[in-house]
């Protein structure tokens, strides 16, 4: 008699799956659900609470070790379940393809604190295809001396490309950094200014 066990199908994994996501969810067990998605930047992770979209990772930022922080900063009850991000996958094509300029999404910002937090709820205010340096950020939230707290918090925002760090720029027009790496800010750039 024999131990070795007929290998498990895809298409059985992909319903087990399945299954799990559906019946994780109708009991509520989600705290934080994720998908991946392709871009023309390379794939991103999208994860969201139940509050909003919470986290857009760069394959740079390595996809697991931000599954990983995630599940100690918020909740270890992570699961892949596409269905839930279906919008923001939705609304981040439509920006790629030229057809969108803001986002209306849930956003769930409890990944930072304080003035990080006050920095990234105000990059939204620049318009699409329009920059700011880090100058004028700090300016605009009242902290005029605070402009390397501004690159700090554009270089720790959870959620670039829907809140829009990469629009903003050293005072001598530079790139300045990007979580994302500075090739993407460059595409991202470009491709606003291209619309």
């Amino acid at each position: 008699m024999s131990d070795i066990r007929e290998p498990i199908s895809t298409e059985k994994l992909a319903s087990l799956r399945q299954r799990l996501e559906a019946a994780a969810q109708s009991e509520g067990l989600i705290d934080v659900a994720y998908r991946v998605i392709d871009s023309p930047l390379g794939k991103l992770l999208l994860a969201s609470t139940h509050r909003g979209l919470v986290r857009v990772a760069f394959t740079n930022e390595d996809h697991d070790a931000v599954l990983t922080s995630l599940a100690t900063k918020l909740s270890p009850r992570i699961l892949r379940a596409p269905k839930r991000l279906d919008i923001a996958a939705r609304e981040l094509d439509e920006y790629f393809e030229h057809h969108r300029h803001t986002f209306d999404l849930d956003l769930d910002l409890s990944l930072s604190k304080g003035f990080r937090q006050l920095v990234q709820q105000r990059l939204p205010d620049i318009a699409y295809g329009q920059t700011r340096s880090y100058r004028e950020i700090a300016e605009l939230v009242g902290n005029p001396k605070a402009v390397r707290a501004v690159g700090t918090a554009c270089a720790t925002n959870p959620l670039p490309i829907v809140i829009p760090c990469h629009r903003v720029l050293r005072s001598d027009g530079s790139l300045g950094g990007y979580i994302g790496g500075l090739p993407a800010k460059t595409a991202l750039l470009n491709l606003e200014a291209a619309a």
